[in-house]
């Protein structure tokens, strides 16, 4: 066959930008669309549909933020540590501490009861596309096609729930180019088997957070139940006993966060000189201020301990992303990207016609976002009772409205699990609360000034910490029966209710709705329908041999265990229970790298040389904590817990040759049930024995 001259340049980039994904172990997939081709060039491996299926309902996604994954035929959930440690810490009380001691029912009549932990099963997916595409055709501007998505969206979600009884979410996948409705089977019985102790799951402490070589043994085990009974399933992951050796081939299912990679430069480029480095600077302020009232004593130190994992975890991540995005050779890279996209864009004159400017309609709107960003990160209260207020005041005016018209999240198809949040019994600690509101009221004073509208009318001429003192000691809403029962009296008892909580929620709602239309009508409406054009020339272009940005829904990556250079040397693709050991002894046991008494008792019992953490190209972000490392034969050999320093910058970028995944290794979790903690019963229970 022969090719003209004219299209040799698009046939070269075409070949570039498909060699390139094919290379590398890259792709966080829809599981509609798996990386079929690449898996079988490089690995000589294709899954079945029955093999992809199994894979998605063995795998879950817990709601407060993470994965996990079904491992026995009655129930039982392996997810991370740092994942369950909120029900852990919800579960807690001042004298009986499980994040420091551990947990393990070794009965079910034992298992503990999670207050507010909703567990997700993506049971079908289908694809709506055309629906919504039909229902936007008749719009004639932005804030026109905004409500008409807004519109037929919530129309899709209710009549699917409805329909199935399902969770119903409706998800935008490459920019608006496809929509997909995933229709969930939903757990919120869930119970507490095995936590070990925090010292052991965190090893290391924030030291070694995004580091390799680790340590850890990041896991908790729950039980689902299902109208009383342990939920029982044909699809779970079967226990490799051996796991998976270096070099070998393995996979990841999980529900990774928000990535940016399909943005534009000028989106990223606001990340960089915008929305980092103010949430840099709010995460830190945040982290001192819990800091200090930890600083209190053994009980604010208990209470605050969840709240400075996540945010320490959180600026380690920020600041990660912030490196990527400000390194040259990462910039140019995404700059060559969007470069050749363009070019193949205006290559023919019918796309050119149909997508060509909406680079500069969404840099327009990232331009008008910019004066807007500290507003949008410091016109916030950092309250957990303030955020309830906020959200049943919201609630009772919004499930007034149709459904089409209300605020994100308050959908009828939402709402089952709305309240199950709000009205969860896990304690809230008003000292701490009144901690966290006055400091990031006095932090919005800093970066906003007293004259700002939103803190202006928070304060009301009084201080940031007088007004957390009046608000918290007033309030009655750390009782889930207060919430109840403005709930349940609606607009009036919300209208009425002299809490102060309710009170200051009712004075900022038109402040944050003014806000959230400001950004619908400048930012979001103007980049969602050009962000549509730009993924119809994505699939135009490439079809769909790129895979969508990450949206907490559930995902395949492929990848290999492998270790990478390090430091003018090698890390390992694995670590074993002498590392552990020597890296405790090392540092004399002194804190972060202290080892519980238990595992001083059995440095004897155990075979040291088993593995216990290990390392692998599966492409991950935050959200896939908790996700199976599974083989090709669909069988567990580990789980995901983190990632190292060097893939930090995942959300914009995938980096292979040395951004790693880090997993606990499958025979390090049954040597360690067998040998520290006489669970032998649960060892068997995940070993089918």
């Amino acid at each position: 066959m022969k090719i003209s001259r004219r299209c040799l340049p698009l046939l070269c980039l075409l070949v570039l930008l498909r060699a390139t994904v094919s290379v590398a172990d890259e792709g966080l997939w829809t599981f509609d669309n798996p990386p079929t081709k690449p898996l079988q060039a490089r690995y000589g491996f294709t899954p079945t549909q029955a093999w992809l299926d199994h894979i998605r309902l063995s795998s879950v996604r817990l709601n407060d933020g993470g994965s996990g994954s079904f491992v026995s035929p009655h129930g039982l959930l392996l997810t991370n540590h740092h994942v369950a440690r909120r029900q852990l810490e919800n579960n807690s009380t001042a004298t009986k501490n499980y994040m420091r001691d551990g947990f393990y029912a070794a009965t079910p009549d034992q298992e503990m009861k999670s207050p507010d932990l909703e567990v997700d099963v993506l049971m079908a997916m289908e694809n709506v596309t055309g629906r919504v595409q039909e229902a936007l055709a008749t719009a004639t501007d932005d804030k026109k096609m905004l409500a008409a998505r807004k519109d037929i969206i919530a129309r899709i979600e209710r009549e699917s729930t409805e329909a199935t009884g399902l969770r119903s979410d409706v998800v935008t996948l490459y920019h608006g180019g496809e929509y997909w409705l995933y229709r969930y089977k939903k757990f919120t019985d869930v119970r507490l088997v095995f936590a070990p102790e925090q010292q052991i799951a965190f090893f290391g402490g924030d030291s070694d957070n995004f580091t390799f070589p680790r340590y850890d043994l990041d896991i908790a085990i729950f039980r689902v139940y299902e109208n009383g009974r342990p939920f029982e399933s044909a699809h779970y992951l079967k226990w490799s006993d051996h796991g998976a050796a270096e070099g070998e081939l393995v996979f990841m299912a999980g529900n990774p966060g928000s990535t940016s990679r399909l943005e534009t430069m000028a989106q990223l480029e606001r990340r960089r000189d915008f929305s980092l480095p103010l949430r840099i600077a709010q995460i830190k302020q945040r982290i001192d201020t819990m800091q200090k009232y930890a600083a209190r004593g053994a009980e604010p130190a208990r209470q605050t301990g969840n709240l400075i994992f996540g945010l320490q975890n959180g600026l380690k991540a920020s600041n990660g992303g912030y490196l990527a995005l400000t390194d040259p050779k990462i910039m140019a890279k995404k700059q060559a990207e969007e470069d050749n996209f363009k070019k193949l864009v205006t290559a023919k004159p019918e796309w050119q016609s149909d997508f060509g400017g909406v680079w500069e309609t969404i840099a327009a709107a990232e331009s008008r976002a910019s004066g807007m960003t500290k507003k949008q990160v410091f016109r916030q209260l950092d309250s957990e009772l303030f955020s309830l207020a906020l959200r049943i005041v919201q609630y009772t005016a919004e499930t007034k409205k149709p459904d089409g018209e209300r605020l994100a999240g308050f959908h009828q198809s939402q709402l089952e699990s709305l309240r199950f949040e709000l009205l969860s019994p896990a304690p809230i600690y008003p000292e701490m609360e009144e901690a966290r509101m006055s400091g990031s009221l006095e932090e919005s004073v800093r970066q906003l000034g007293n004259d700002d509208e939103w803190t202006a009318a928070v304060l009301g001429g009084r201080s940031p910490a007088a007004l957390a003192a009046d608000a918290v000691r007033g309030t009655k809403l750390a009782d889930p029966q207060a919430r109840k029962a403005l709930l349940e009296g609606g607009t009036a008892a919300v209208e009425a209710s002299t809490d102060p909580m309710i009170v200051l929620a009712r004075k900022v709602d038109p402040l944050a709705r003014a806000f959230t239309k400001w950004f619908e009508d400048n930012v979001q409406g103007v980049e969602q329908a050009a962000g549509e054009k730009l993924g119809r020339a994505q699939f135009q272009v490439y079809g769909k041999s790129i895979y969508p940005d990450s949206t907490f829904t559930l995902r395949l990556s492929y990848g290999t265990v492998a270790g990478y250079p390090m430091n003018g040397t090698r890390a390992p693709a694995r670590t074993t229970f002498y590392g552990l050991y020597d890296r405790a002894y090392s540092f004399d046991f002194a804190e972060p790298f202290s080892l519980p008494a238990r595992w001083k008792e059995s440095h004897n019992k155990m075979e040291l040389s088993t593995p216990l953490d290990f390392a692998n190209t599966c492409d991950s972000v935050g959200g896939s904590s908790g996700s199976p490392v599974i083989n090709r034969n669909g069988e567990l050999v580990g789980i995901n817990f983190d990632r190292n320093v060097e893939g930090l910058g995942r959300a914009f970028v995938y980096q292979e040759e040395t951004g790693r995944a880090i997993a606990v290794h499958s025979a390090g979790i049954i040597a360690a049930l067998r040998k520290v903690f006489d669970a032998g019963v649960l060892a068997d229970e995940l070993t089918g024995k």
